[in-house]
């Protein structure tokens, strides 16, 4: 099984999805990692990536991932995930795909952001990522949790709700 751990910047993906790959015993990966130097430069600046910006960096990790569950892995994979395409993209290379829905309130998300100290992206971009979101409804793959809880209750409440399906 390959479990995103998606939504906007800000919610906690690449915190919740290490503190669950961990909890479940599998590897994490951090999606950023994925993007390509000029995506990273861009973002840096204060310049919202648009689909051809993303292609490249979709296209990458869903290699992984179809690699991944070709192994027979389990993995914690942290991505936005902000269109439905892009969940469909990964829903095509991937059988056995869960996705964990990091749903929070635009303030909460901010202040997140200004507290961080060492990751690329501005508290500016937020509102590209809100306007870029099309949120996950009727998508029965998607596991909503918010993040108005603490980290570790909303792993607790990941690992009761995906454990079951491994």
């Amino acid at each position: 099984m390959i479990i995103i751990v998606m939504g906007i910047s800000g919610t906690g993906k690449s915190t919740v999805g290490q503190m669950l790959a961990d909890r479940l015993g599998v590897p994490f990966e951090e999606g950023d990692a994925y993007h390509p130097e000029a995506n990273v430069k861009k973002m840096s600046a204060g310049i919202p990536l648009n689909d051809a910006d993303r292609e490249p960096w979709l296209d990458s990790m869903a290699k992984s991932m179809a690699e991944w569950e070709a192994r027979g892995e389990t993995c914690v994979l942290s991505c936005s995930a902000l269109r439905k395409a892009y969940r469909d993209k990964f829903r095509a290379v991937v059988k056995d795909l869960r996705f964990a829905f990091l749903d929070g309130a635009k303030d909460l998300v901010q202040n997140r952001m200004k507290e961080r100290q060492s990751h690329f992206m501005p508290v500016t971009l937020i509102e590209s990522q809100i306007a870029a979101l099309e949120v996950p409804h009727g998508e029965t793959d998607v596991i909503w949790v918010s993040i108005s809880q603490t980290p570790e209750k909303l792993v607790d409440e990941l690992v009761e709700k995906i454990t079951p399906l491994m």
